[in-house]
């Protein structure tokens, strides 16, 4: 399920279906519960919107109640649009170009996180790409939310 991590927990508390979540890049309208969620979820979000302290401070109010797995991505050189296939149709029809993260990498990254998390979460297959950096993928960052840094 990709969403708001509030809407995750409410789906939790009244369907049983729901069991992670991915917030790609988007504001965290609804809180989370203070009972919290209990189900996995990922962030995967621009370097200069989403990081811990940053601009949109949505993620950093949810972080905390959010108690079961959970990890938080930052993208270095990601825009909002990076995480759809607009840029790639946008850059097709010569209406988009970033230069910093050409549009075909960037969603290779979406894509390739979002299978790393759904294959541990709903497949059970272990996933080291979840748990640090990787050569292959340098511009995305493991955020420490208690230190307010990514890296």
């Amino acid at each position: 399920m990709y969403g708001c991590p509030g809407l995750v927990a409410a789906g939790e508390a009244f369907d049983p279906r729901v069991r992670a979540g991915i917030d790609i890049d988007g504001t965290a309208f609804v809180p989370v519960p203070k009972s919290g969620l209990s189900r996995p979820f990922l962030f995967l979000g621009t370097q200069e919107q989403h990081s811990p302290g940053g601009k949109d401070v949505s993620w950093d109010g949810v972080w905390q109640n959010l108690t079961g797995w959970k990890r938080w991505l930052v993208v270095a050189g990601a825009e909002h649009v990076s995480f759809t296939d607009i840029a790639v149709l946008g850059e097709q029809i010569g209406i988009y170009r970033n230069t910093d993260l050409p549009p075909a990498r960037s969603m290779g990254i979406t894509r390739t996180y979002a299978a790393a998390f759904f294959g541990l979460h709903l497949r059970a297959k272990p996933q080291p790409l979840l748990d640090e950096r990787s050569p292959r993928f340098p511009e995305v960052k493991l955020c420490d939310v208690e230190q307010k840094a990514c890296a």
